[in-house]
């Protein structure tokens, strides 16, 4: 029996005793608004609700007194062993061994589906996050946005969401054209602009530049420029999109800025020109002063934001309006945007663009800011000169322990990580210490084959060690904690689950084994602990990919 049946059980012993004491009391209640958790004590039992608390005082009875209903009623349940109540009305439920035994067998047959969910299905969602300028490489604060945004991308679509990740190319402005002519100074061997780019990826890029062109040298003076400037933007961006592919982050889009300024074939407006428009119309514009404003104060703002300077140029706030109206016209009603550290000055802005847009600032836009992270002894990038770049972080402390530990804490903390700890092979390390807990679920697999040790017998009954309970009682748990993880958007939730789950696993490792000891025969229990043995394997499988960590079979 997993939660959601036992909630639903629940239920079904609620409403008829509610509605006795007090009738319409129950009216619109539905097992989602019973909560059940895993007391922290074993001994209180599989399960914990606080159900008679929370509607005692609707239903008119005394909590203490409703729990003893609730609970005979639920004793009665099939697969249910004993239920006590404790405190002020607690009801703790302890399940039959071959009720919550059952779960192994589910688990081992929905495999890769076993966590997935429908709690998020309905929404669409656009999810924005890393967004580098294409200037440079990805550096440390792009890498924990990485890791963060496609686990957080993960578990959503995990949990029915439809959802698209996408990278915003700044791919317009100044910035090119300084870029540009960063490069096409080094290609001439001349000292970088003083406005421009430092760092030997530069001359790397003019040297790749000048083998794509070399007749680059010998074109007028401003189309050296744009062939510099957009030759590097495309080796650039395309060294940006093969570190993350090594980083294992994948985006279903590369939106370029470009796109938001350009006109149409005949002179047509651009998506700018447009957004300007239909910001007026939803009557939150006005001019003043030569310029073109939005009354962002009408949505909490604290000024209004200029839109179209007096001489006519666009703001950033133009690009994005421009960019928040076309993710909703491409049909993403929910937009959330994962930004630095030193962006908050964002969130109240692009709130009080999705009001102007006509939309719920409350509802339809999420703006989460991520703190700054650094790497203990860590060295600035000799290609970039001033920064930490992902590729050498990468290649540093490897995939697997960067995204793990860049997921394993909420965005909202500033983080700093410990090299030493992460390239050890110790229980010290934390995926190390999951990785090695699912190795050893294969292990374990490899040698009951070996010892004659078959899944062609399930006995539910027989896993009434009080390890396998807790094993049992945290392998229920994980749809839930995936639930919960994309409802809050916190996949370190995740990590944290697997942590615990792994080390009840080794718990159980200890004290019940799968395979026989010398000539002992093998018995139904032994078949049927290679189940339990295969669903935690499973279970770590499914946790470690929504966090985009490998699942290594042999460590």
């Amino acid at each position: 029996m997993n939660p959601d049946a036992l909630a639903e059980a629940l239920l079904a012993v609620i409403v008829p005793l509610a509605e006795a004491r007090r009738p319409g009391a129950s009216a619109g209640l539905t097992a989602a608004d019973l909560p059940l958790e895993r007391p922290r004590n074993r001994d209180h039992g599989d399960w914990a609700s606080n159900a008679a608390l929370k509607l005692g005082k609707a239903v008119g009875a005394n909590p203490r007194e409703f729990a003893a209903e609730i609970a005979a009623g639920l004793a009665e349940v099939d697969g249910v062993a004993s239920v006590e109540v404790a405190g002020p009305g607690f009801i703790n439920i302890r399940l039959d061994a071959a009720a919550a035994g059952a779960l192994a067998k589910a688990i081992v047959e929905a495999g890769a589906a076993f966590g997935t969910n429908e709690t998020q299905r309905g929404q669409s969602i656009n999810l924005e996050f890393v967004s580098a300028n294409p200037t440079g490489p990805m550096h440390i604060g792009h890498t924990r946005w990485a890791a963060l945004g496609d686990s957080m991308a993960r578990v959503l679509l995990a949990s029915g969401a439809t959802l698209v990740r996408e990278f915003y190319i700044n791919d317009a402005g100044a910035q090119m054209e300084r870029f540009g002519r960063s490069v096409l100074a080094a290609a001439k061997g001349e000292p970088t602009p003083e406005d421009g780019y430092p760092g030997s990826y530069i001359d790397d890029l003019a040297q790749r530049v000048l083998a794509r062109r070399p007749d680059l040298l010998a074109l007028d003076a401003d189309e050296q420029v744009t062939v510099a400037r957009d030759l590097a933007y495309e080796l650039q961006l395309a060294d940006l999109q093969e570190s993350l592919v090594k980083f294992n982050v994948h985006f279903d889009v590369f939106f370029s800025e470009r796109i938001l300024h350009a006109k149409g074939a005949n002179g047509e407006p651009s998506l700018v020109d447009e957004a300007v428009d239909r910001l007026r119309r939803q009557g939150h514009v006005f001019d003043a002063e030569g310029a073109v404003w939005v009354r962002t104060t009408d949505f909490g703002d604290d000024k209004d934001r200029v839109i179209r300077r007096s001489n006519g140029e666009y703001t950033y706030f133009a690009a994005d309006a421009a960019y928040y109206l076309n993710k909703g016209d491409r049909g993403y009603q929910h937009k959330i945007y994962l930004l630095g550290a030193d962006h908050h000055g964002y969130v109240h802005r692009l709130k009080a663009l999705a009001g102007s847009a006509g939309d719920d600032p409350e509802k339809d836009i999420e703006v989460l800011i991520g703190q700054l992270v650094s790497v203990n002894g860590a060295r600035l990038s000799k290609r970039a000169g001033n920064i930490i770049e992902l590729d050498d972080l990468r290649d540093w402390l490897g995939t697997d322990a960067l995204r793990y530990s860049l997921a394993r804490y909420p965005a909202d903390s500033p983080l700093t990580l410990d090299p030493e700890i992460l390239t050890k092979r110790t229980n010290d390390n934390p995926v190390f210490y999951v990785q090695y807990a699912h190795a050893r679920t294969h292990n374990v697999a490899r040698n009951a084959e070996a010892s004659g040790v078959t899944r062609d017998a399930f006995a539910p009954e027989l896993l009434d060690h009080e390890t396998e309970s807790a094993l049992l009682g945290a392998l229920q748990e994980f749809p839930r904690i995936v639930a919960f993880g994309a409802e809050l958007r916190e996949p370190h939730r995740i990590a944290r689950y697997l942590e615990e789950l792994a080390s009840l696993y080794h718990r159980w490792y200890d004290n019940c084994r799968v395979t026989p000891l010398g000539d002992e025969e093998v018995t139904d229990l032994h078949r049927t602990r290679l189940w339990l043995n295969d669903a935690t394997g499973q279970v770590l499988r499914n946790g470690l990919d929504l966090l985009g960590v490998s699942a290594p079979e042999r460590m």
